[in-house]
């Protein structure tokens, strides 16, 4: 007697195209996402419904993560046109800021977009993509115009009517920073140029340079913060600093380092962290600053106020020595 072995029937996918929630065409467009990066997308067609979930999670902490880093560049540079002054301030913060986001931009860009960077990337991480989002490239931007606007409003104080204040010159040692990050970059260039390498796995090539420029904003973040924390310090007081922009900022950088966990979590290894190093970095030393200033309002000096016309208010929050102020 002859037997026949039935044919085995191939697992039917949770996900379908008529699943209307996660119909990939209509979150392309939904989202603006370019068609150029279909392998996050993918996911939606496994037979993991929790996968799905995740990308989707990923999606939405990418976006509301950048209204709120976007939402707190605002309460300083509103602060400034209400009372038609910089006093109280130092242009070094949205100095520091327009380079280091200028930077930052331009590395989001080039992982983003360039094929002959994301192929580099790949040869490095085992053909993973890089954990780069559109909205990291729209947060970039966003952040890089509102920062130039500020910086404009210490630069070009008469151009908005505002009454002259200290601290309208970068000081040395911003001007210093700004230098040195120059000079690492221009040392990468070189490098890169001079490189005979051909494999970019192991050799010197474009996406150091890209590296390099991540790097920048890193610095950056590093020095920014801890002017304003030693004038709060100095003042005995946190009046004059928006508490709304630590909050939104602490907030942002939660959701930032969320999205790029849940996307290495979605690519099954850890390429999207180590490979990233920047944006997983970024959010974290915004947060333990974030905190540092949560502490200083709500514990150490939330009850205490200063004169408005104090010395302290009326000087340069970063490297007053410089200026000499004290």
């Amino acid at each position: 007697m002859t037997t026949t072995t039935p044919p085995k029937k191939e697992p039917r996918s949770l996900i379908t195209s008529t699943t209307p929630f996660v119909h990939a065409p209509s979150l392309y467009f939904f989202l603006f996402l370019p068609s150029h990066q279909p392998d996050f997308f993918a996911l939606y067609t496994t037979t993991s419904a929790t996968m799905a979930l995740l990308a989707i999670i990923s999606v939405l902490f990418g976006w509301i993560y950048t209204v709120c880093w976007s939402a707190s560049f605002y309460p300083q540079f509103l602060l400034n046109l209400r009372r038609k002054s910089t006093s109280g301030t130092t242009v070094d913060f949205p100095f520091l800021n327009t380079i280091g986001f200028a930077a930052y931009l331009a590395s989001n860009v080039a992982l983003y977009y360039s094929p002959t960077i994301r192929a580099q990337y790949a040869a490095r991480n085992n053909n993973e993509t890089p954990a780069v989002r559109f909205n990291d490239v729209t947060f970039a931007l966003h952040a890089l115009v509102v920062s130039n606007l500020t910086l404009s409003q210490y630069l070009a104080a008469s151009s908005w009517s505002f009454t002259a204040s200290p601290g309208s010159k970068p000081s040395r040692s911003a001007t210093g920073i700004a230098t040195g990050c120059a000079v690492g970059l221009g040392a990468t260039l070189l490098t890169v140029a001079s490189s005979r390498g051909t494999d970019p796995a192991t050799s010197w090539c474009a996406l150091d340079i890209v590296y390099a420029l991540g790097y920048v904003k890193l610095i950056i973040t590093l020095v920014k913060y801890t002017p304003q924390l030693l004038t709060n310090y100095r003042n005995k007081s946190t009046k004059g600093w928006s508490i709304l922009q630590i909050l939104l900022d602490v907030a942002g950088g939660l959701l930032s380092v969320g999205q790029l966990l849940i996307d290495s979590h979605l690519q099954g290894n850890w390429h999207g962290v180590f490979g990233n190093p920047v944006k997983f970095f970024l959010g974290n030393i915004s947060m333990v600053f974030d905190s540092m200033f949560m502490v200083q309002h709500y514990g150490l000096y939330g009850d205490k106020e200063y004169d408005d016309d104090s010395e302290e208010e009326r000087g340069g929050l970063l490297f007053d020595e410089e200026r000499g102020t004290r």
